[in-house]
């Protein structure tokens, strides 16, 4: 019975803290802080949920981690799909431009650009971005697509996605942070001018420069870094939360 006690209450202070834990700003002023606490929020949530149903039948307990994996890979290969497909389009319509080396150039006269993620990511960029925007924002818009590309924010975002039907709300304050995390790349000055001339159009698959709240995120630009104390201090709380179901599972 004390194991059961535990994980339901452990699991009732992660459902009690989600939404707190969406509408914090303090999250803002270190993006990376707050993915980590919702990746561990996350994990938390599936252990105790396997740990009760694993008590109540084990037959139960191995079918809950089935689910979430089939739910994952199913979303992954849909994935993985549209952006096959998005590349071949790119492939036909898409351009080099001496500008911007190693960037695809669409010609197009709304200002877009995003990121397609993978082994070979491509960062994409429309003509009328190029007209748009100056050569610094330019280059801020390129610091924040690269980062998409090289922390792998897709697969960040995945198991979010997967359950977004049912917490939209978290899959939302993740893809924002995503975005905020993106953002301290860029040179802050000329990434503020250029979200502000970015139309939100992204291809499925792909992360675009103005996806999530283009509003918080330039307000998150005029704030003051978290202190690197408080940030090893929240992601302690998160480590503590997460060993709570691992400790009662394990004995």
């Amino acid at each position: 019975m004390t194991t059961e006690v535990h994980l339901v209450g452990t699991l009732a202070v992660c459902l009690v803290v989600a939404r707190p834990l969406a509408a914090a700003r303090w999250v803002w002023r270190s993006p990376l802080t707050g993915i980590l606490l919702w990746q561990m929020l996350a994990l938390t949530v599936v252990l105790c949920l396997g740990g009760l149903a694993f008590l109540v039948s084990p037959w139960l307990g191995s079918a809950l981690p089935t689910v979430l994996l089939a739910a994952l890979a199913y979303r992954w290969l849909a994935t993985l799909r549209a952006r096959r497909r998005h590349r071949q389009v790119l492939s036909l319509v898409a351009r080099s431009d001496a500008a911007v080396p190693g960037v695809l150039v669409l010609d197009h006269p709304l200002t877009v650009a995003y990121c397609v993620p993978g082994l070979r990511p491509h960062v994409v960029l429309s003509s009328g971005a190029l007209a748009t925007l100056r050569g610094d924002e330019v280059a801020a818009v390129l610091a924040h697509e690269q980062t998409h590309a090289r922390e792998r924010h897709d697969l960040v975002l995945l198991p979010f996605l997967v359950v977004a039907p049912l917490c939209r709300f978290a899959a939302d304050a993740v893809a924002l942070l995503v975005e905020m995390r993106a953002d301290q790349s860029a040179a802050p000055r000329s990434l503020a001018t250029a979200l502000h001339r970015f139309t939100a159009v992204t291809p499925p698959g792909a992360l675009g420069m103005a996806d999530a709240a283009v509003v918080a995120r330039l307000q998150r630009l005029h704030q003051d870094p978290l202190p690197t104390a408080l940030c090893w201090l929240a992601v302690l709380v998160g480590l503590t939360l997460v060993s709570t179901p691992l400790s009662f599972l394990v004995w």
